[in-house]
This record gives structure tokens, sequence and C-alpha cells, in this order.
């Protein structure tokens, strides 16, 4: 199908390049950091950074409490702390309790998903370790100052795929379009605790409804394609559909900008159809009003 092949080619050329590297400068992007020992043959390697106002001392805190069931990613709550006994909202304070962890330290990811502990370097880097005995999943997250009041907060993913495994291959591809999603969240909120400046929670889920609004429309549009017949109209909502959707996921837009291309995708699938479905209608409303007149 050609929309399908425009929009893999689409986020290969475009989109990958941009969420594998969102934030980060080409020499962040570059340079060496910790943990990349730790898996030197990776199939999707993601360096993605922020500038923070505070220093070192002042960030570290907060890196190294996150996880499940500690205090949260800063993240989108409502999906990555569903269920955790500390409650939806991720913390908004320093949390003493989980500050003392140490090499070999468990570290939830989720209710069913952990890592470990691999590397603790305080005000420097802090490394995350997946259980894979060869290539296993690592996770970077390292501080490097700019001056006094300013922080370069960097994140660096390495992982190898499974394919092997069929449920960790869609755990992993589900990951390879929607982790920049995660992370990006992460360190944006990470920046606002430490600037004292956090969102208030509608803001998430303002986001969330629109990712997931422009997602299920994609694939309706998708689905429609098979299953009714392809017009110009329909054909272009597809597209429409496919570029909204890449859009408010990989783009630099604005928040209520993505809202209003999520309610137009919505009406333009919703227009190059009910017409077809309406014709569609009347012509077995038709059929049937023959057959009765036959048989009467």
């Amino acid at each position: 199908m050609t929309i399908l092949l425009f929009v893999t080619t689409g986020y290969l050329v475009l989109c990958r390049p941009y969420q594998l590297h969102w934030g980060a400068t080409d020499a962040e992007i570059e340079r060496s950091m910790a943990g990349d020992e730790l898996n030197l043959s990776p199939s999707f390697l993601a360096t993605r950074a922020i500038t923070i106002e505070g220093s070192p001392e002042e960030i570290w805190p907060w890196l190294v409490q996150m996880g499940y069931g500690r205090a949260g990613y800063y993240g989108y709550d409502l999906l990555e702390n569903a269920g955790s006994l500390e409650g939806l909202r991720s913390a908004d304070e320093i949390l003493p309790r989980f500050q003392g962890f140490v090499v070999g330290d468990e570290l939830p990811i989720s209710a069913v998903v952990s890592m470990r502990f691999h590397t603790i370097e305080p005000n420097r880097h802090l490394i995350w370790l997946g259980s894979e005995v060869t290539n296993p999943g690592a996770f970077t997250w390292a501080l490097y100052p700019l001056d006094k009041g300013r922080t370069r907060l960097v994140s660096r993913i390495r992982w190898t795929y499974h394919p092997n495994s069929i449920g960790i291959f869609a755990l992993e591809l589900f990951t390879e379009f929607a982790d920049h999603i995660a992370v990006r969240k992460i360190l944006q909120g990470v920046k606002q605790r430490v600037e004292q400046n956090i969102e208030p929670m509608w803001i998430q889920y303002l986001e969330l409804f629109t990712f997931i609004c422009t997602l299920f429309t994609f694939l309706t549009a998708l689905a429609l394609l098979c299953w009714r017949r392809l017009t110009w109209k329909t054909w272009g909502a597809g597209v429409v559909a496919s570029v909204i959707w890449l859009t408010t996921w990989y783009a630099p837009v604005a928040n209520w900008f993505n809202v209003l291309l999520a309610l137009f995708a919505i009406g333009t699938l919703f227009l190059a159809h009910c017409r077809g479905i309406r014709e569609q209608l009347i012509g077995q409303d038709t059929a049937l009003s023959g057959d009765y007149q036959r048989h009467a």
C-alpha cells in the first residue's frame, strides 16, 4: 500500500533521525559516554539532551530517585505510574528514602520490568543495565556543566533487538516508535522540577490524548482503505491522517497546534468516508426495496 510506503519512508528519512537525537548537539551525539562499552553493537542508539538552569548537584537527586514505585519519571504519569504504591503523580520534591541506592540495586522500570544500577557516579552519571547476558540494554543519564548556573542533562540509550522472542520484540518495536516521547518528557520533567516550574497535570493528559487520537485516526484510515472502495478522497484522507500522525509524534509543534491537527485529521477522515457510507446504505435500501417488490 502506497500510504504505508510513504509513512515508512517519512519515518526512516525524517522522523527517526530527529527522534534519536532530540535536543542533542552534534558534539554530544559523537561524544563517548560512560556505558558505551556495555553494548557495542546496538540496534537502537539514541542520544537526547536538554539544558537545565541548575548545577549537577541540584539535578542529581532527581535522577537517582527515578523509577516505578519510587519517584516516578516526571513524564506521562497516567501511563508510567499506573498502579504504583507511591501514587499516580510523580514526585515534585526530593525523597530521602530513594537517595541511598548502590550499584547492583534493582530498578523497577514498570510493574513487570526491572533493570539494575550498573554505575552510580554522584553528580556525574548514572547507568541502568538490563538483564541480558550479551548486548544488554543500557540507559545512561549524564550531567555536563556548561557554567556555574547551567548544566546539560544527556540521555543515551543502547539496546539490541530480540527478533527471536515475539513478546519482547513486539515491545521493542513499540519502543522504537514511542521511546522518544517518554524520554523527552522525562528530560523536560527533570528540568521543570529543578527550575521549580512544574506543569499542571492537564497538559500531560492533553498531550496523551493527542498522541493516542492521531495514532488511532491513522490506523482507522488504513483499516477503512482495506475495507471500502478506494477513491481519491479516501486515499487523500489516509495521507492526511498519516502526515498528521507523524507530525504530532515527531515534529517540534506546540500542543495547541497538535490538538488542531488531531481534530482536522478526524474531520477529514469523517468527510471522506461518510458520503461513501451513505451511498452504500442507500444502495442497500434500494436493493431491499427491489427484493420486496419482486416478492410482492
